[in-house]
């Protein structure tokens, strides 16, 4: 049995050699990877050089081709555009996807305004290269055909509060929402109160508006009723009701010092209604 066993087990020469050169040949192909990265290194990119090669490349050829939303290429016409008044769809044909044209939209539709080319670098996802490929096809009128026009804010509608530069309609709206909560403006400087209209943007409209104070509607403090008076945007709630029950308790108001001896209405509150409030 032994002897059976043995000579099933053994090898003849020609089989040992054969099985000796695939070790070998197994040996060698688990180790070609680590070799190969041994003695062959990748070459890296330089982002920057890639970039301004890119921009060049789309500079020198205005008719590129673009990868869009999906991931496929679009034929990009580059043109001369306004854009303070380019479409969605212009930004697009620009070669920008549609999350960047609809940031820029949503800029200008709020108001915002860009005066030279340079500003267009402000807008959020929009990259180096794309300003470099647009840049020189940015066409911006100096001023508009009715700068020379000032409006009047108590009297303006949406329409020609629009036509001030750096008000959009959503601005627009918000201001003749705010009027006539306040009954309109005794100077311009009450457009800072408005939601959303800080300091910048009061400083880039400021010289293209007016007040007529005498426009202003008055509320007669000693008729008026709370839920009226509570529309006030300087008085909050329990200064209204003050309002009220101290007119109930000692009779109508003669002048504004009568208010004044609410004590939770103090000089500065004061000084802002006073010029809305009527006393007969």
């Amino acid at each position: 049995m032994k002897t059976q066993f043995k000579n099933y087990m053994s090898l003849t020469k020609k089989e040992w050699n054969g099985m000796v050169v695939l070790l070998v040949l197994i040996a060698l192909v688990l180790a070609a990877p680590y070799a190969y990265q041994r003695f062959h290194k990748d070459n890296t990119i330089n982002v920057t050089e890639f970039n301004a090669a890119v921009a060049q490349l789309n500079k020198a050829n205005p008719q590129a081709n673009q990868l869009n939303d999906g991931g496929k290429l679009q034929s990009v016409a580059l043109f001369k555009f306004n854009p303070n008044t380019s479409s969605v769809a212009d930004w697009q044909k620009l070669g920008l996807t549609a999350k960047q044209a609809a940031i820029i939209k949503n800029y200008t539709t709020k108001g915002g305004r860009f005066r030279k080319a340079d500003d267009l670098q402000k807008i959020y996802g929009l990259t180096k290269v794309d300003y470099a490929r647009l840049a020189p096809f940015i066409v911006i009128p100096e001023g508009k055909a009715a700068t020379n026009m000032v409006v009047e804010l108590n009297s303006a509608d949406s329409a020609k509060l629009t036509s001030v530069e750096g008000i959009g309609p959503g601005f627009a709206k918000r201001i003749i929402y705010y009027r006539e909560r306040l009954g309109g403006f005794v100077y311009k400087e009450q457009l800072k109160e408005v939601f959303g209209l800080d300091e910048l943007k009061y400083d880039e409209i400021k010289g293209q508006v007016k007040v007529d104070a005498s426009r202003i509607r008055k509320i007669n403090v000693n008729t008026i009723s709370f839920d009226k008076l509570r529309l006030m945007p300087y008085l909050d709630y329990k200064q209204v009701n003050a309002i009220v029950e101290y007119r109930k308790q000692h009779g109508n108001y003669a002048s504004i010092a009568d208010i004044g001896n609410i004590a939770i209405i103090d000089d500065g509150i004061l000084r802002k209604i006073e010029p809305y409030l009527v006393f007969k």
